[in-house]
């Protein structure tokens, strides 16, 4: 019998307009955060991984083939 795996949420893409998106800027962009105060809050608190690790940098900036994770939702950021 296969082991189980877990399921993983289906990502919703992001299409990047330059080379980078700072991570709160895509919290907000993608509406998970209504302001860039609430984005430094979650990220601050240690609600939101990118690729698979608790990302606690408020500036760090995301290329395509990144993956951020964050309330169940995953978002994969793809170049433009």
């Amino acid at each position: 019998m296969p082991a189980l795996r877990p399921v993983m949420p289906s990502a919703q893409p992001f299409a990047l307009r330059g080379d980078h998106i700072t991570l709160d800027a895509l919290l907000k962009a993608c509406g998970v955060a209504g302001s860039g105060g609430e984005a430094k809050l979650r990220i601050a608190a240690g609600e939101v991984a990118v690729n698979g690790e608790v990302e606690l940098r408020r500036g760090r900036k995301l290329r395509a083939g990144d993956v951020v994770d964050v309330d169940g939702q995953r978002i994969a950021v793809q170049a433009g």
